[in-house]
């Protein structure tokens, strides 16, 4: 969902911006729930995305990394532990330090509001880290 959102949000950037999503302990190939498909298309956002397992390369290749919770900061950095520069990128999605409640099992409205939430957090989080990191 996280994903999506920022694709949408960031699509026709200049420079074009390439956004990704992996997961600390993601099942490789699946689809997004029913949920989230339908929290996305209430924001007009289709997604086809299928989930990947985050990997020390992907994350020393990324300019960005933005995590759901403090555990996932703490997991990505420890894979990044040789590469202080590679740790300097990997930030929480809410910059107040809250970590971001996965809504599975918890139904539909709370799918609708984490879509709300990442819609209204991510466009700022990420044109602030990006602009702090130029």
């Amino acid at each position: 969902m996280a994903e999506a959102i920022a694709r949408a949000h960031l699509n026709g950037s200049d420079p074009p911006i390439f956004v990704g999503s992996a997961g600390i302990a993601a099942a490789d190939g699946l689809g997004p729930t029913q949920e989230t498909l339908a929290a996305l298309a209430r924001l007009g956002i289709e997604h086809d995305g299928r989930s990947k397992t985050l990997t020390a390369e992907m994350a020393r290749k990324a300019d960005l990394i933005l995590c759901m919770s403090p555990s996932h900061l703490d997991a990505v950095k420890h894979m990044l532990a040789d590469d202080q520069a590679g740790s300097a990128k990997v930030h929480l999605l809410d910059s107040e330090g809250n970590a971001v409640p996965d809504p599975i099992g918890m139904g539909q409205p709370a799918y609708d509001a984490l879509a709300k939430r990442f819609a209204e957090v991510i466009p700022a989080r990420v044109e602030s880290l990006l602009v702090a990191s130029a």
